[in-house]
């Protein structure tokens, strides 16, 4: 009898194979012992962490695109100045290198859970690097994805972004994790390969080696001892999606209403990778890459040349560039952050002003003379905006100095519900639904357990959507949504009913998006919008609108 288990889908598509499970990690070095060359021991340490740090940017390297970002910032947390004291005064304190790195980054990874927000989803990068630097000063094997010889379904606890940014779609079908959620860069980078796959699943950790399952990314489900019609409708599926010719131009509905189709970047090479992509600009270029792991705020010329290098890769298109969106959560050194006792309710994104207001005026002065005489089209946001005088203080600054097109965040519940008063302030919107959908629930991002309440599916977030759109109908303004929710071709096509204008998503996303649009009118994206607002819960939102979509597309979802 086949069993169905529930996760959170984060890479639509389903695919059938044999599971296979990840390599665990060495088992924890043990306590006690003597240590009779301190600083031997220390030097062990500090090459083992510099040996993990330069493996993670050689296998960034290999893959390119957003992986190369993402381990790059992995392998700072390796090279972290503060890391690495804790681990020296534990060896000085008695502990062996192995002991003195994996109680050193324990520790690590506690303050950061604290944090929460943005640093506290770090927390599995920064459990890699315990176990790639305990197995190398133990001698103990790798952790990791085994050599695969045949095409199999990854399980593990959770998958590293170091794994994920490497695994071979040819091998790797699709994967399974017990923890993790939506926005964690897993997911992320399972979207950049076009990998099926489910996250926040506890009951895969009873999935034994070799058990046959299929994994639905799109449905968020794994049918273990599938029947012979479930493998016959995943071998329809992947054969229609397969005959979907690549489409390119604007998003437009099968009645022609435009839905512009755009790319989320962030660092320069990961932004000259996305041009080449067909869409029709970048939707949320982040700024962050820049800031993290320096000891000074970037100059103002150091900032011109790297967004001028984006502003001239995207010539002809438009680039939503957003504003630091840093704060007692994504904490950096130069800064100077006071003590908080909710971070995540803090001082952060545009607040941040509030104590540093010279990072947003250098930062405003960059991109406005970036984007002068540039080729693309240059609008500005900045993040966590609250109240239409916190957005209409940011668009007198912007505007001062030339930029033409300023905007704000929508994250904070707050901001939708008054959402045609703030944007009589602005001239566009852009929903983050990620931490809109956080701040809507109580509901801390980085927590598994309560990974369904963070779902993009939930009603109650899609009734904040739809309050920000009715306030871009009311004053004239165009609402995007660049959160992940946007890459969900299904979700696509609520959005677009709500009446957003843009949607913004990982590259890989957007011929999905595109044909889904492509299948459907304007009032058939109404009735699902409709449709999913009704309700109960998110499983019954996504059921319904399912009932509702093209034959045409579900066949290749």
């Amino acid at each position: 009898m086949h069993e169905v288990l529930r996760g959170i889908g984060v890479s639509p598509g389903a695919v059938a194979g044999p599971v296979v499970r990840l390599a665990p990690p060495p088992p924890d070095p043990p306590e006690g012992g003597v240590v009779e060359d301190p600083g031997g021991e220390a030097a062990r340490a500090e090459a083992a962490l510099a040996d993990v740090a330069a493996f993670l940017r050689a296998r960034g390297a290999a893959a390119g695109g957003a992986a190369a970002d993402v381990l790059d910032a992995q392998a700072m947390m390796a090279e972290d100045i503060e890391l690495h004291e804790r681990v020296a005064a534990l060896v000085a304190g008695g502990r062996t290198a192995a002991r003195a790195v994996h109680e050193g980054l324990l520790g690590y990874a506690e303050v950061l859970r604290g944090l929460g927000g943005y640093l506290a989803e770090r927390v599995a990068d920064l459990d890699d690097i315990r176990s790639r630097a305990v197995a190398l000063l133990t001698g103990g094997r790798m952790p990791g994805v085994p050599v695969l010889d045949q095409p199999s379904v990854l399980v593990a606890r959770d998958l590293a972004p170091a794994d994920t940014a490497t695994l071979c779609p040819d091998r790797v079908l699709g994967f399974v994790t017990e923890l993790g959620g939506p926005t964690s860069h897993t997911a992320i980078l399972a979207k950049q390969l076009g990998i099926p796959a489910v996250v926040g699943c506890p009951a895969a950790a009873g999935l034994r080696e070799g058990a046959h399952v299929v994994v639905d990314g799109t449905a968020g489900e794994i049918t273990v001892d599938p029947p012979r019609d479930v493998l016959d409708r995943v071998a329809a599926r992947s054969a229609s999606r397969a005959a979907v010719p690549d489409s390119t131009g604007p998003g437009r509905t099968a009645d022609g209403a435009p839905v512009a189709l755009l790319v989320n970047v962030g660092a320069v090479a990961d932004a000259q990778a996305a041009a080449a992509v067909p869409s029709e600009g970048v939707g949320l270029f982040r700024t962050e890459v820049l800031y993290l792991g320096r000891g000074s705020a970037p100059s103002v010329q150091e900032q011109v040349e790297a967004y001028r290098a984006v502003f001239d890769a995207f010539a002809g298109r438009k680039v939503v560039i957003r504003t630091l969106d840093a704060g007692a959560d994504k904490p950096l050194p130069f800064v100077g952050h006071a003590e908080e006792a909710n971070p995540a309710l803090g001082v952060r994104g545009l607040r941040l002003a509030r104590r540093r207001p010279e990072l947003l005026a250098d930062q405003l002065t960059a991109i406005a003379q970036a984007a002068s005489g540039c080729g693309a089209d240059v609008w500005v946001m900045a993040p966590m905006v609250s109240t239409p005088a916190e957005a209409e203080q940011f668009a007198d600054q912007a505007r001062s100095l030339g930029l033409a097109t300023v905007g704000a965040m929508v994250e904070v519940p707050a901001a939708a519900m008054r959402a045609a008063q703030l944007l009589e302030r602005c001239d566009f919107a852009s929903i983050g639904t990620n931490d809109l959908a956080q701040y809507a629930f109580a509901a801390d991002r980085t927590e598994s357990a309560l990974a369904d309440l963070l779902d993009v599916w939930q009603p109650a977030l899609l009734d904040l959507v739809a309050a920000v759109a009715d306030g871009g109908r009311r004053t004239g303004r165009p609402v995007g949504v660049c959160g992940e929710a946007a890459g969900d071709p299904l979700l696509a096509l609520v959005l677009a009913g709500l009446g957003v204008t843009s949607l913004s998503m990982a590259p890989a996303c957007l011929p999905a998006v595109r044909h889904a649009l492509a299948t459907h009118t304007v009032d058939e994206c109404r009735g699902m919008a409709k449709a999913a607002r009704e309700a109960d819960d998110a499983a019954a939102a996504r059921e319904s609108v399912r009932r509702l979509a093209s034959p045409r597309l579900l066949d290749v979802l």
